[in-house]
């Protein structure tokens, strides 16, 4: 049985399929060894926020794990069809780049879902994070900015968080530098500066992160990206994080540390969704 919130499924060379459809063989490495690329995005006004880039990213990643390179005119041509079969004018998009089986062929999957119900309450009351030891990644064989199917690690941070009675966690390496979250980036506000990690940590280059960043140049804000101890995000005035589903989303405590929420996430979600909608 399929997600109810899962409202359509395009695969190549089989087009439109029931949500509840199998997909993949048994032996697809994408399912055996979390060897295949994805990305996700948010749909506004039944448009794919920086699909381009999106897709950039996909092929990059595919690069990185080992996978032929995809067509992305045709993964382009599976996100046009769900999203027009789905008919939601606001959704989630998420594509998929699997090498199937061991010698077979690869294949393209494009998943259109409603966008789940409790982010805008947790956007409202903010989030309480947790600080968890995660290695960092800037060698290059640990994939840094690769978007795979290997998830486990941090489905388990946010299992975590939670266990400790947080929202979510934010990863620090054995130094204590801040790196990112599970499935977000991190940012933070001192006085009229926004902070957030540099991509030389190993993190995500996120394309909301890439979004904001083009979003407070053109708006004159000014914005920092470094190496920083989590010392240095305790002090911080405000405390969000971003990413293409979530949006930005306040953070209220982390580690037992308190934050206001604050005018920069609140005044950036807005030139976020206008940037998105316009």
């Amino acid at each position: 049985m399929s997600s109810p919130s899962l409202r359509a499924v395009a695969v190549s060379g089989r087009g439109l399929v029931a949500p509840d459809a199998p997909v993949l063989t048994a032996d697809d490495e994408g399912f055996t060894r979390g060897r295949a690329a994805f990305e996700t995005m948010r749909v506004y006004g039944g448009r794919p926020f920086r699909l381009q880039q999106h897709l950039t990213r996909l092929a990059m990643s595919a690069e990185r794990i080992g996978l032929e390179e995809p067509d992305t005119s045709e993964v382009e041509g599976l996100a046009t069809m769900a999203l027009e079969h789905a008919g939601l004018a606001d959704a989630v998009l998420r594509l998929y780049w699997t090498p199937g089986s061991p010698g077979g062929e690869h294949r393209a999957i494009a998943l259109v879902s409603t966008i789940p119900e409790w982010i805008e309450e947790a956007r409202g009351r903010g989030q309480r994070l947790v600080s968890l030891v995660h290695q960092r990644r800037s060698a290059s064989w640990l994939l840094p900015a690769t978007k795979s199917t290997s998830y486990a690690v941090s489905m388990a941070a946010e299992a975590e968080a939670k266990k400790r009675g947080a929202d979510d966690a934010v990863f620090v390496d054995a130094d204590g530098i801040v790196l990112e979250g599970p499935v977000t980036n991190i940012w933070w506000r001192e006085g009229d500066t926004l902070l957030t990690p540099s991509l030389e940590v190993g993190i995500l280059a996120g394309e909301t992160r890439a979004a904001l960043l083009e979003l407070t140049a053109a708006e004159g804000r000014r914005v920092e990206q470094g190496i920083y101890p989590l010392a240095r995000l305790f002090g911080a005035d405000e405390v969000f994080t971003s990413s293409s589903v979530r949006e930005l989303m306040p953070v209220v405590e982390i580690d037992g540390h308190a934050f206001e929420i604050g005018l920069a996430a609140e005044a950036l979600q807005d030139s976020l969704r206008r940037a998105a909608l316009g």
